[in-house]
């Protein structure tokens, strides 16, 4: 048995992965793959095998694997301090983050409440929310809107605001349902508003928040909407006195061309910031656990008071862990040092140009792109076309993972020439041998 093979049936044997059915991987038509290390774009079997990350690690990797700056700032923190609880204490990396993500925001969203994972910051914001309401003495608005294909996670506040029945039905006994509506993403954005538009003035006296993926809701099949569609929603909340929430754990840290997707809905005068901003995934550039939320100060300023009851009583063990502090401060740092977004934008239109023979192909259906994502979808009658994709993109050295039907990508920001192309065209054959 090769060590990748022992690897993999250890790993069957003893642990239980998540968002997959594990029959699948026990009968190989989800292959599991073994990975002893990486670098740069690529994941390392431990037989040599090497694979190209065309998803990042679940959208999380930004400048490739083991990065030497982020490398060296983790191993420098690790001499110093690698952990103490936040509750009653502080340490450098905590504040200096929260200082440059509050900066990033010119100013305007600030007070970084840190947790481990994408859904702990959704639940955060919500709770926030609620109990802002709560501490200003309309505790009636506790109510919440989410978009028809939503996901902002799955733990059990966040499923709430989650519309995607596969995560959430097994689980609606435990779930406190929100107000569904009409997705800015769908064919008829100006119905949409229309529909948000009309709940608002029957409904906002009850409302709290909406809560939205700007620009992209990703794990819904990678809808994409309009910048301007945000612009009008925070209008809106202006007028009806509702919070808006945006989730930008996968489509922040750059991934639709601003740093914060948020910043492309803002007017001439750099206004029109929404009230949270949720942020994990790139932002330890996909080496360490890492969440937050950046609220407005008038948000912050609600829970100061002298009695507990009137504080945001939220906890984790690791929150604000000083290491994952010190990773997402050098992956700033990258952004800062490489001039990352503009070296992003001459890529996005070197990439979208390799993946016009893709999305020319005849089964190929709304191909479309934001920033560093880009999608399509595929006609076929393989129920099973996710997992045979798959499979055709491990045997071409590519992992890339469909969502049902959608293809996409949503690679590192450090693909070379030669890994572009590869990514390209392999996804093409792969393609066309997934349909054969």
């Amino acid at each position: 048995m090769s060590a990748s093979d022992s690897l993999v049936s250890r790993s069957l044997a003893a642990v239980w992965h998540p968002c997959t059915q594990m029959q699948w991987h026990a009968d190989q038509s989800l292959p599991l793959l073994a990975v002893s290390r990486a670098q740069g774009p690529w994941l390392y079997a431990p037989d040599g095998r090497r694979y190209l990350d065309g998803i990042s690690s679940w959208w999380t990797n930004l400048f490739g694997h083991s990065h030497p700056h982020i490398v060296q700032a983790l191993r420098d923190q690790l001499d110093t301090l690698d952990h103490v609880m936040l509750a009653g204490f502080t340490h450098e990396p905590v504040v200096a983050l929260s200082e440059k993500l509050s900066a990033l925001t010119g100013g305007r969203l600030g007070h970084a409440f840190y947790a481990s994972d994408g859904a702990s910051a959704t639940e955060i914001a919500l709770k926030m929310s609620l109990h802002y309401w709560r501490n200003s003495g309309r505790p009636e608005k506790n109510e919440f809107i989410c978009f028809a294909g939503s996901y902002h996670g799955e733990t059990v506040g966040a499923l709430a605001v989650t519309d995607v029945p596969l995560f959430r039905d097994a689980y609606a006994p435990m779930v406190r349902g929100a107000h569904v509506l009409p997705s800015p993403a769908s064919s008829a954005p100006l119905h949409a508003l229309d529909a948000l538009t009309v709940f608002l003035e029957a409904h906002h006296a009850r409302i709290a928040a909406l809560i939205i993926e700007p620009r992209v809701q990703c794990a819904g099949g990678f809808a994409m909407h309009d910048a301007g569609w945000l612009s009008a929603a925070r209008a809106l909340c202006d007028v009806y006195e509702v919070h808006l929430i945006a989730d930008e754990i996968a489509v922040g840290c750059g991934r639709t061309g601003t740093f914060f997707a948020s910043e492309q809905s803002l007017d001439a005068n750099g206004e029109g910031w929404p009230d949270f901003i949720c942020l994990s995934k790139g932002i330890t550039g996909g080496t360490l656990p890492l969440s937050l939320v950046l609220s407005k100060p008038f948000v912050f300023d609600a829970f100061l008071d002298d009695t507990m009851a009137r504080g945001f009583l939220h906890s984790h063990s690791y929150t604000g862990n000083p290491l994952a502090c010190r990773a997402a401060l050098a992956t700033l740092e990258l952004f800062e040092q490489l001039d990352v977004l503009e070296r992003n934008k001459a890529w996005a239109r070197t990439f979208s140009e390799a993946l016009a023979p893709l999305a020319a192909h005849p089964a190929a259906r709304d191909f479309r792109q934001a920033g560093m994502i880009w999608a399509l979808d595929v006609d076929t009658p393989h129920a099973d076309f996710s997992r045979r994709f798959h499979r055709e993109a491990l045997a071409r050295e590519l992992l890339l993972r469909p969502i049902g039907n959608t293809l996409y990508f949503m690679p590192p920001y450090v693909l070379d020439e030669t890994q572009s192309a590869l990514l390209a065209q392999g996804a093409l054959a792969a393609l066309d041998a997934a349909l054969a």
